[in-house]
C-alpha cells in the first residue's frame, strides 16, 4: 500500500515543488513513488503549470551540479603555468600507455529486461482494489502513453494497452465520467487468472498508483 500524507505534508509539498523541488527530491523526502508524488501535485496543479515547474525545476537542478562541480574543480585544481605544460607531457613515456582491443559484438537490446514493470507473479496487491468500467462494465483501456508519469519509456513501450486499478474508491471515482461506475475487485488474485485472456486481447500492463505491473 502506498504511504499517505497528511494535508500538511501535502501542502508543503506542493510548495516545495512550486519553489524548485524536483520529483525525485520529494519522493527521497517523504519516502514515497514518484508516481505517488505526481499523482497529489497534479490534484492541485492543472497540467500546463506542472510541466512547466517540473521544466523549470529540472533546468535549475542541472545548473545548481554545474555550479558546485565548477567551484569544486577551481579549488581542488592546481594553478599550472604555460612553461610547465611541456614538462608534464614530457613526463609520458610509450610505456604508460596500454592499447585496447575493441569490442566486437553487437548488443542485444530486444532482450534487455524491462526494469520499469514488475511481474504479475510478484507482485502484492491488498485484497481489495477498484477498477473504473463502462456501463456495460466493460473494462475501460488506454495506452501507457495517456500516463505522463510514464512518458519515459520507449515509444514501443508507450504503445501497450492498459487496464488501472485504484487503491481507494473515491480516487477510482474522480476519474470516473457519467458514462462510467467504479467496481470492487474483492479478490486481486483474478488478475494472475486472467492474464492469459488480457494478453490475448492486447491488454499487457496493468497501472496501479505506486507501480506498472506487467501480465
Amino acid at each position: 500500500m502506498p504511504k499517505k500524507l497528511s494535508e500538511i505534508q501535502k501542502k508543503e509539498m506542493i510548495n516545495s515543488f512550486r519553489n524548485g523541488m524536483t520529483i525525485d527530491q520529494l519522493s527521497d523526502k517523504y519516502k514515497i513513488t514518484k508516481i505517488t508524488i505526481t499523482r497529489n501535485l497534479k490534484k492541485e496543479i492543472d497540467e500546463k503549470d506542472f510541466k512547466r515547474i517540473v521544466e523549470k525545476n529540472r533546468n535549475y537542478k542541472v545548473e545548481s551540479i554545474y555550479d558546485a562541480n565548477k567551484n569544486k574543480n577551481d579549488i581542488n585544481t592546481p594553478q599550472v603555468s604555460n612553461d610547465e605544460i611541456p614538462n608534464e607531457l614530457n613526463s609520458f613515456n610509450e610505456s604508460q600507455f596500454i592499447e585496447i582491443t575493441p569490442l566486437d559484438f553487437e548488443i542485444d537490446s530486444e532482450s534487455q529486461k524491462d526494469l520499469s514493470s514488475v511481474s504479475i507473479r510478484k507482485v502484492e496487491l491488498p485484497n481489495i482494489v477498484y477498477m473504473v468500467v463502462n456501463n456495460k462494465i466493460e473494462l475501460e483501456t488506454k495506452h501507457l502513453k495517456d500516463y505522463p508519469e510514464w512518458r519515459f519509456l520507449s515509444q514501443s513501450d508507450l504503445n501497450r494497452k492498459t487496464i488501472e486499478i485504484f487503491f481507494e474508491a473515491k480516487e477510482a471515482k474522480r476519474f470516473c465520467n457519467k458514462e462510467q461506475k467504479v467496481i470492487k475487485v474483492p479478490n486481486t488474485k483474478v488478475f494472475s487468472i486472467v492474464a492469459p485472456i488480457l494478453i490475448s486481447r492486447g491488454i499487457s500492463r496493468i497501472v496501479c498508483p505506486d507501480k506498472l505491473i506487467a501480465l
